[in-house]
């Protein structure tokens, strides 16, 4: 496939040389460097361009031009190439301008003039931009290729798991394409033994039904460590063990980070995080969490995929690492940030429709398979405010049903504001779901409203629930302490009687367990504060009481 395009335009033919030379300086390799004197003639060129059907990803404009202005070209450009990211080269006294285009014309980003050195002050903006852009770009027909059915539960996991750890694939579905269906059939003995998904790859090879740890090692993810010791392991890849491990190889220390899925945690599943500081627009839980995973590789962490970690024994000063696989991993501290579990919900008939019309979370792979329908969001809490937001983009209703009063209690103002102005969103309080019912997939959901006990009957396309978690604690439960309901206790907290009691002369440092040098941060920990900055700042706090305990060792 050919290269994809950056355009850029300036009616000034000096700056328009200097911006196409610093342009071809960094991105020429990969990318085909486009030029044009005003905004008209770009215009044709960008029509021309997808005639060709050739992919722009990045455009580049000047504000101040005699025949359009910079923010009405990229408005009018943005409807030719709507996947292209758009930049605006603005004069100090432009700013009102290119920030009234966020929000007017989905602006990605505005640079003053000048940019010089662009090491600083231009390549680190349009390199997260084309990173993005090439994180999203629909998938090429010559990759991988995913084929099921819409309610194969675990056709469902493997696109989820594809999609989460930004590998791009093309979703075939047997029931629709007779192309795909005959490939299954080739690829499997026979209809009566036939297992769902299978993974087509660009080598001729297929994967039936495979696992994670199977689709991440034939597509090339670390699995297995490169060394057997390290001065820090984190286990859990959401936005605690993120932040441990940047900080832990930034400041050092030979990090290793352990994470069973994907990397984000709960958090990398959010459809849009409005409140992160530093996202005006705001951010994706998946977009947040590729840029951190790809920080932390930058900077030198071992993030090992698909691997489990299922126990952990201490000779002190080691701690050892057990997985699923049966190896085990050594370190000299450790940090635990294993997150929460999505709680079941317990109505009657659930089980058998998880993975086919009933989702835990937010599934967003799945989100433009409901368009006009009705969705139903389970839970009351930012998750699900942000779910109901996304699916209100595809679903022709999207009703969220609370057992309590309300939003207010569990919510951030900001998304109660927007759901409050979003037509085809409902939230229905004092409601619970009693039973779901189907035939090979999900059709309908019993309501029960738990002040009258009134029950009604409805038809569902999907049901997405987010009722709460538990602490994924099990794999230390034999080493530190916790609470009643299994949060881990840190620091103050870490009692010096009872099972597992601190037995130094000295305090337990803030963030560590009672087993001296495990620490623990995010939603895993009691009393955890659960918002992503919060888990971001415990890992990176975390990192700084490692080294005061490493010093003592």
């Amino acid at each position: 496939m050919a290269n994809p395009i950056i355009m850029t335009v300036d009616d000034d033919p000096q700056v328009l040389r200097a911006i196409e030379r610093d342009l071809r300086s960094r991105y020429g390799k990969d990318y085909r460097i486009i030029r044009a004197t005003g905004g008209q003639e770009a215009l044709d060129a960008a029509s021309q361009l997808r005639e060709r059907g050739s992919a722009v990803a990045l455009i580049v404009s000047d504000q101040r031009m005699p025949e359009v202005s910079g923010t009405e070209f990229l408005a009018r450009a943005g409807e030719i190439h709507p996947s292209a990211k758009k930049v605006l080269l603005t004069a100090y006294a432009d700013t009102d301008a290119a920030i009234a285009s966020i929000n007017e014309i989905g602006l990605d980003y505005y640079l003053m003039k000048p940019w010089d050195p662009p090491e600083q002050n231009l390549y680190p903006v349009l390199d997260d931009l084309l990173s993005d852009w090439n994180a999203n770009v629909e998938a090429p027909y010559d990759g991988i290729r995913v084929a099921g059915t819409l309610w194969s539960s675990t056709s469902h996991n493997v696109k989820d798991f594809l999609a989460r750890n930004s590998i791009p694939y093309q979703w075939l579905d047997i029931e629709k394409d007779d192309v795909a269906l005959q490939m299954v059939n080739s690829a499997t003995d026979s209809l009566a033994t036939r297992q769902l998904p299978v993974v087509f790859f660009p080598d001729g090879s297929n994967l039936i039904n495979p696992s994670f740890s199977e689709l991440a090692d034939k597509v090339g993810m670390q699995t297995q460590a490169s060394q057997p010791f390290y001065d820090l392991i984190v286990v859990g890849g959401g936005p605690a063990g993120l932040g441990a491990s940047v900080y832990g190889v930034s400041e050092g220390l030979r990090t290793a980070m352990i994470e069973k899925e994907a990397p984000g945690g709960q958090a990398g599943t959010s459809s849009r995080i409005e409140n992160y500081l530093g996202f005006p627009n705001g951010v994706s839980g998946a977009d947040l969490a590729r840029r951190a995973a790809t920080q932390a590789k930058r900077l030198g962490v071992e993030i090992l995929l698909a691997q489990d970690a299922v126990g952990v024994r201490v000779e002190d000063p080691l701690k050892f690492v057990k997985l699923s696989d049966g190896s085990e991993l050594t370190c000299r501290s450790l940090f635990v940030a294993t997150g929460m579990e999505v709680r079941r919900l317990g109505a009657e008939g659930i089980d058998d429709f998880t993975g086919a019309g009933v989702y835990y979370g937010a599934a967003l792979t799945e989100a433009a398979l409901y368009r006009d329908q009705h969705v139903f969001i389970v839970g009351g809490a930012n998750s699900a405010g942000q779910s109901a937001m996304l699916f209100s983009q595809y679903a022709s209703q999207v009703s969220m049903l609370v057992r309590g009063d309300g939003l207010r209690a569990s919510m951030s103002q900001y998304l109660i504001d927007q759901i409050d102005g979003t037509a085809n969103i409902e939230v229905l309080s004092h409601t619970e779901v009693v039973r779901v019912a189907g035939d090979n997939h999900l059709r309908t959901i019993t309501l029960k409203n738990n002040q009258s006990e009134d029950e009604q009957t409805i038809d569902a396309g999907a049901m997405f629930i987010f009722v709460g978690a538990a602490p994924h604690s099990e794999l230390v439960k034999d080493v530190v302490q916790t609470d009643a309901a299994g949060f881990i206790l840190t620091g103050e907290d870490v009692s010096r009687e009872g099972d597992l009691a601190w037995t130094l002369k000295r305090a337990p440092l803030p963030l560590e367990t009672s087993s001296p040098g495990i620490f623990a941060g995010g939603d895993v920990q009691a009393g955890a504060i659960k918002r992503v900055a919060s888990a971001v700042g415990q890992g990176a706090i975390g990192v700084s009481f490692v080294h005061r305990y490493l010093a003592t060792v």
